[in-house]
């Protein structure tokens, strides 16, 4: 099935998976998609993500984190560029997403990073989402 912005559908996959309180879900693979759960894994938002190899193509299987209280630790995600319309920052304007409580991904020439480490490492780049 041929997608026009697969980090879109991504996103969509998951935002879907934590509304019906799903354990996993399976994305098609690419190394945009790989980075993004890394990041997502490494600041809490997901327990885990398997690469799985498959014979038409790879599979990403993300494994959801959810609260004591079954409530998913995702409550949101918006894409914010997209094919059509590009969005790009400065270091100086890497945006905030909630006050600090979520978490603004972007690729920067320096690979595909969280905001605040792309302030850190003191890069601007393309911003991809937002994730609370």
């Amino acid at each position: 099935m041929s997608v026009n912005d697969p980090i879109a559908d991504m996103l969509t996959r998951i935002r879907n998976a934590c509304m019906v309180h799903h354990t996993t879900v399976n994305i098609p693979a690419s190394k945009m998609k790989l980075a993004i759960a890394g990041i997502l894994k490494r600041e809490g938002f997901i327990k885990d993500y398997t690469l799985q190899e498959g014979d038409p193509f790879d599979t990403i299987s993300i494994t959801l984190k959810y609260t004591d209280d079954r409530r998913p630790v995702i409550t949101g995600m918006k894409r914010v560029s997209k094919p059509g319309l590009r969005i790009y920052t400065k270091r100086a304007d890497i945006p905030r997403v909630r006050g600090g409580l979520g978490l603004s991904i972007l690729s920067t020439p320096k690979g595909v990073l969280a905001g605040h480490e792309a302030w850190q490492q003191q890069v601007g780049g393309e911003v991809l989402c937002y994730v609370w």
